[in-house]
């Protein structure tokens, strides 16, 4: 049950301390004086002796963006009050040989607070467990002293607490022990990311998770549905339809999809999901990062006549000539059964057939596991036999051999997730892990080097599902758990 306590003044903090506080970075602050454990307050952003230029002198590399942008949002007028805190515990810090653990566990450089330690007697360290409010609560600007009365009194509850009891207890007896940081290079990861996060929802999605797993958060993030997947869910509908202008357009945009792209403006052998070939235009043609050519006939109850290959030649040949027709994959999207003098035609001049619903199943794919579609592995697929009607199923077989693939990572990942649990380790070997994994009917049973190879590729800032504490070799690197794979099977 949440306790309801009277707010009637605020401490008085740098603007860019609090944001840490909220941020969960650190859960200590520097009070000019010393402060009675159990007191509440609200937090009053201020600019006090940090400005912009001395930003760079008072915190440390990877929060000074940070820092920066909170500075600058303090206004002359009014000042916005989004937290309040309860002091835990107030310690006196004087010894210089802790500045620099204590620097590590915060935001601040340890210069900074050697400069400060010259100036008083001590650094006074609250730990204060901070707690969002409702909504900001704005008030005049007033003069900075240790603490300033609130204009009216606020009557807040401890039920949005920043970090859980557990987890403050743990951050709390890390800093009373100045121990170090388990994961300084995660720290630098995520504040790289804090400026793209605000466009890029990837970027979004991987620094909550990395904020999670360092102890700064515990909200979930809750990863968002392509919202392609509203169109792509109606490929394999409309291609067995009647609609084959909509259709190529689907087909248009499913490429694009994929990562294939085309700078070519004519509409008669284009990319552009807005237009269509039209009379006299192929249907698609991609330009990178391979040439592929190719007509679309939508309608499952209709065959597919050998009209639909020749035309497929005779338009490649009038837009691109006979070597880049020659050089492009050849593709039909085609829901009916070609006849047998199409489906002959179709081999000879090496076209993959392939039908709506297994473009469906490819592009799901994609929206669903961005990085899972190397189009240069699936080159090779769509150059080689088997080609006409037979095309499909080695399409969809390429399909089955990426999701086996994305299970056996996703085994390794929660191998590795396991055996920190099981064993209370932080990290683990490849050698320790190598055992675990093979007793636990994997999908597919892996060497040290393969097993090796699929924790590097994880634990790759790019991807984030784990981490990597380098090692001078194949054994001496360490891996820990960042987050799940999760199929969607």
């Amino acid at each position: 049950m949440s306790k309801s306590i009277l707010l009637q003044t605020a401490l008085a903090l740098p603007n860019p301390d609090i944001e840490a506080l909220i941020q969960g970075r650190m859960i200590v602050a520097m009070p000019r004086m010393f402060l009675n454990p159990g007191r509440t307050f609200a937090l009053y952003p201020a600019n006090l002796s940090v400005d912009l230029l001395s930003g760079d002198r008072h915190y440390r590399s990877h929060f000074l963006p940070i820092a920066q942008k909170a500075l600058a949002q303090l206004n002359s007028d009014k000042v916005s009050i989004k937290a309040w805190a309860k002091c835990e515990l107030c310690q006196m810090v004087n010894e210089p040989e802790s500045l620099e653990a204590l620097s590590r566990l915060t935001v601040w450089k340890t210069k900074a607070l050697e400069q400060i330690l010259q100036q008083r007697p001590f650094i006074f360290v609250a730990y204060l467990r901070v707690y969002l409010l409702p909504q900001p609560f704005e008030i005049p600007v007033q003069s900075s002293g240790n603490f300033v009365s609130l204009s009216k009194s606020l009557n807040v509850t401890d039920s949005t607490p920043v970090l859980s009891e557990s987890i403050f207890a743990k951050r709390r007896q890390k800093l009373e022990k100045l121990e170090l940081p388990e994961h300084p290079e995660l720290e630098e990861l995520q504040s790289a990311l804090v400026h793209l996060s605000t466009t890029n929802p990837k970027a979004k999605q991987l620094d909550e998770e990395i904020k999670i797993f360092l102890g700064w958060s515990e909200n979930l993030p809750t990863t968002k549905p392509d919202p392609d997947l509203d169109w792509i869910k109606t490929i394999a509908q409309i291609g067995n339809s009647s609609d084959g202008n909509t259709f190529e357009k689907l087909v248009r945009q499913s490429l694009v999809k994929l990562g294939f792209a085309n700078s070519n403006t004519n509409p008669r052998a284009s990319l552009n999901p807005e237009s269509t070939g039209g009379a006299g235009g192929l249907d698609f043609y991609c330009e990178t990062p391979y040439p592929v050519a190719g007509e679309c006939k939508a309608s499952k109850h209709e065959s597919v006549p050998n009209s639909v290959t020749a035309q497929l030649i005779h338009l490649g040949l009038t837009h691109l000539g006979q070597d880049r027709f020659d050089r492009s994959v050849k593709i039909i999207l085609a829901a009916g059964p070609l006849t047998n003098p199409a489906n002959q035609a179709a081999i000879g001049s090496k076209m993959n057939v392939i039908r709506p619903e297994t473009l469906q199943r490819l592009v799901e794919l994609k929206a669903k596991q961005p990085g899972s579609i190397d189009l240069l592995q699936l080159k090779p697929c769509l150059e080689q036999q088997p080609f006409g009607e037979e095309a499909d199923a080695k399409v969809n077989r390429y399909i089955d051999d990426v999701r086996e693939k994305l299970k056996v990572r996703s085994h390794v990942l929660s191998i590795l997730k396991k055996y920190l649990e099981t064993t209370g380790s932080k990290r683990a070997s490849v050698d320790s892990l190598s055992g675990a994994f093979s007793m636990s009917n994997p999908p597919k049973q892996l060497s040290r080097e393969e097993l090796h190879e699929i924790l590097v590729e994880l634990s790759s800032p790019l991807t984030g599902y784990a981490g990597r504490i380098k090692g001078d070799s194949l054994g001496r690197d360490r891996f820990y758990f960042l987050r799940d794979l999760l199929l969607d099977d």
